[in-house]
């Protein structure tokens, strides 16, 4: 039956029918949901419905506890092979998407000015004449999207003559570019921690947030288990920023950044050049035929007084002789592992220091090895888009010109908010208000590009909407990841599945052969029929429906004999990395490096409207609620600045304001700022915890670009403090005392040791 408005407005209050309650905990919960879940329906039990998580970019399998209508609690899948059955907090915060007081309720249409609520019939007969009319010079910009959704997506534009761009205020495409150009692929590897002896991460925060934590916390609980693989592994993370990854290693050393590739290429030089490479490794190919030659220019001795490791923090040995000794442990306590990412590839030279870092893989064997780097298979599904590519920075600056110059017209936003997450340099936000372009966001509730639309269409919460993903990286064998609905909307609420909505719109106007489905749930199942058909995976069915069933109940399907390629260098890699070497270029005159730093529950402010996510404490700091400015807690003492002080941030002609946070893990010429906060629209807990002006980082940075990729530069800003003669309470869990240097050792509370290196606290 064609889809007509009609059916489109009745069947989207139906969307929970259909959703199967899981068998992760056995028989007695094979049971399907009612067909409509009243709000009186009382029975004393609960079910169990397996879907994805949608707060964090790893969309976690997860299972949701439904109880008379109502979700209750969220958990991992332990069927889900990205997760295991964990879960990160990001996860458990999400439920309080469901019942947020300040969820948008309809459609708001702007009327003289301000946004005033109207009918699903007015709002969608407003976007279809926008489409009619500007159409042509659309521009639909999404979260980074696979599945069927990421299909319809970029069909409807194309439909149109416009284009899809995807948005991500930390981008992975230096990491993309990166894997590309040392291994020739184009999905990411997945990282085997849990089997490696040897953990060796550059700026990477993968404990906390950085592309799979919850996956790479399981694999790291293994790396630290005496009782797995060859005993308890041994991991240095080198950071400019103490994190929490930082915080769980055996060793942190400190390093300027920008410099990341340049000692990665200096460990390299000392493993060819004392043999201590794999037996297999074909060092004629690697090098050219030149072996530790072409590598003079990064010997220990060149590079190690760039670094800025003092003398004090190394046992009183040289940083040569440091560079020498690491490289030596990397390359004989194999299986061995070197990872980069986060601030190590955010320098205007980022793209060069990740491809040195990764590079370093190939010298020990751990190229497509157990406790090494794995490759990914291509989808099962290869319609769906795979991987969804995230827009560089060099993209958006091709968007607001199209805006200023009038080639872009309407403006279609769905769960981004580029107004935020993007430098204010960039002017999307100036190009929107200036403009005649036409705004339509599909958000759940207000946000900075929300608050400047023409017409707001409030999509689904997750929990009531269909969906899939194919996890970019996978665990090294095909996944398929399956999102059902597993309540409905609440009655106040009328919110609508943004698929259909392009389903339906598209099918009005005529654009049917491009996107012939009557819904999302219809393109899903066409999905699932065409598993089916493979004969192969974690599902063992005898017909398309039996199959379907189990798909919803597994959260997926998955097959482990379908991995990934081998791998082999191209030849002369590292003469060609060494050839893209450059220095840092930090932007900016002023005294202290800036590292940014995504939150660990708020990311990069997706998060910041749920109240759990803004409690949760940092892991470091246990700071909630608020912005903070980590600074060497001897340099603040030296400048007279004292904990909660209100620091003023200025960089590229613009300031933020953050609480001070004196860290005595932090070396003296670096600072420190977590993302997420600083919203000036949105519901009242993301905008009501701050007492200050505008704590987005994000809005002051440098629009500068990583060389060869376009992506933001992020961590490549330089910064000026100065107190403002305010002081506010932090608010932190740390207590009374604050963390501190005692000999050789940081701790919090007196008798409580976190990590024993020595802080950077010199002069």
């Amino acid at each position: 039956m064609k889809l007509t408005r009609r059916n489109f407005l009745a069947w989207a209050g139906l969307s929970a029918i259909g959703a199967v309650a899981c068998d992760a905990f056995g028989d007695d919960l094979k049971t399907q949901s009612p067909v409509n879940q009243p709000e009186d329906l009382v029975k004393g039990r609960d079910n169990w419905y397996a879907t994805l998580c949608r707060h964090c970019p790893s969309s976690e399998g997860v299972l949701v506890r439904v109880m008379e209508g109502r979700a209750k609690k969220v958990q991992g899948n332990p069927k889900y092979p990205i997760n295991l059955g964990k879960q990160s907090a990001r996860c458990d915060a999400g439920l309080q998407a469901l019942y947020h007081p300040d969820r948008l309720a309809g459609p708001l249409l702007r009327i003289n000015g301000t946004l005033q609520p109207v009918g699903w019939n007015i709002a969608l007969d407003k976007l279809k004449e926008q489409l009619e009319t500007r159409g042509e010079d659309l521009v639909l910009v999404t979260e980074p999207l696979s599945g069927p959704l990421g299909t319809i997506a970029g069909r409807f534009a194309q439909a149109f003559g416009g284009s899809h761009i995807t948005f991500e205020a930390l981008s992975n495409a230096t990491y993309q570019a990166a894997v590309k150009n040392v291994f020739d692929q184009e999905l990411l590897p997945d990282l085997d921690i849990g089997n490696a002896n040897f953990l060796l991460s550059f700026g990477a925060d993968f404990l906390s947030t950085w592309i799979s934590p919850t996956r790479w916390s399981i694999g790291f609980g293994d790396l630290r288990d005496a009782e797995v693989g060859s005993g308890r592994g041994t991991f240095v993370q080198i950071d400019p920023r103490f994190s929490m990854t930082a915080a769980n290693a055996d060793k942190w050393l400190p390093i300027k950044p920008g410099m990341e590739g340049h000692l990665a290429l200096s460990l390299a030089h000392v493993i060819v050049q004392e043999k201590l490479q794999a037996d297999d490794v074909d060092l004629q190919a690697l090098t050219g035929g030149q072996e530790a030659g072409f590598l003079a220019d990064f010997s220990p001795e060149s590079i190690g007084p760039k670094l800025g490791w003092p003398e004090a923090m190394l046992g009183g040995r040289s940083a040569a002789e440091s560079i020498r000794e690491l490289a030596r442990d990397f390359a004989s306590h194999r299986p061995s592992l070197a990872i980069g990412g986060d601030s190590a590839g955010a320098q205007k030279n980022g793209l060069f220091n990740l491809e040195a870092i990764y590079a370093l893989n190939y010298l020990v064997g751990s190229v497509g090895a157990t406790g090494g780097l794995r490759f990914n298979p291509k989808s099962p599904l290869p319609e769906w888009p795979q991987p969804p590519v995230v827009a560089a920075l060099a993209q958006w600056q091709q968007v607001v010109s199209a805006l200023n110059e009038g080639k872009t017209k309407l403006l279609l936003v769905h769960q981004a908010d580029p107004v935020y997450g993007l430098p204010q340099a960039v002017g999307l936000e100036d190009a929107i208000k200036r403009t005649d372009v036409f705004t339509v966001s599909f958000s759940p509730f207000l946000d900075e590009t929300s608050a400047l639309a023409d017409l707001i269409l409030p999509d689904r919460i997750y929990l009531e909407d269909w969906g899939a993903d194919t996890p970019n990286p996978g665990p090294g064998f095909q996944v398929v990841g399956i999102q059902q609905p597993v309540v409905n909307p609440l009655s106040s609420l009328d919110p609508r599945s943004f698929g259909d909505i392009l389903l339906s719109t598209a099918q009005e106007l005529r654009e049917d052969a491009r996107l012939p489905w009557n819904n999302l749930l219809e393109a899903l199942e066409e999905s699932s029929n065409a598993l089916f058909a493979l004969d192969r995976g974690s599902i063992d069915a005898g017909s398309e429906k039996e199959f379907w069933t189990k798909l919803l109940r597994q959260g997926g399907w998955w097959d482990e004999k379908t991995t990934g390629p081998a791998v082999k260098p191209t030849e002369g890699l590292y003469s060609q990395i060494a050839k893209g070497a450059s220095e840092p270029a930090a932007l900016g005159s002023s005294e202290f490096y800036l590292i940014p730093f995504a939150h660990n529950t708020l990311l990069d402010g997706r998060n910041t409207h749920l109240p759990w996510a803004q409690s949760a404490p940092d892991p470091i700091t246990t700071v909630t609620w608020q912005t903070w400015v980590e600074v060497n807690a001897r340099r603040a003492s030296d400048m007279g600045w004292r904990e909660g002080d209100v620091i003023r941030i200025e960089a590229n002609g613009s300031f933020i304001q953050a609480l001070l946070y004196p860290n005595p893990a932090l070396p003296p010429d670096v600072v420190a700022v977590p993302m997420g906060q600083g919203r000036r629209n949105g519901p009242g807990y993301a905008v009501g915890g701050e007492e200050r002006e505008s704590s987005n980082i994000l809005s002051i940075l440098d629009a500068a670009l990583v060389n060869e990729t376009g992506a933001l530069a992020w961590a490549g800003n330089r910064v000026r403090l100065a107190p403002t003669g305010e002081s506010l309470r932090v608010s932190k869990f740390e207590g009374e005392y604050a963390a501190r240097e005692i000999g050789n050792q940081i701790i919090n509370n007196p008798g409580e040791e976190i990590i024993k290196t020595v802080a950077p606290g010199g002069h």
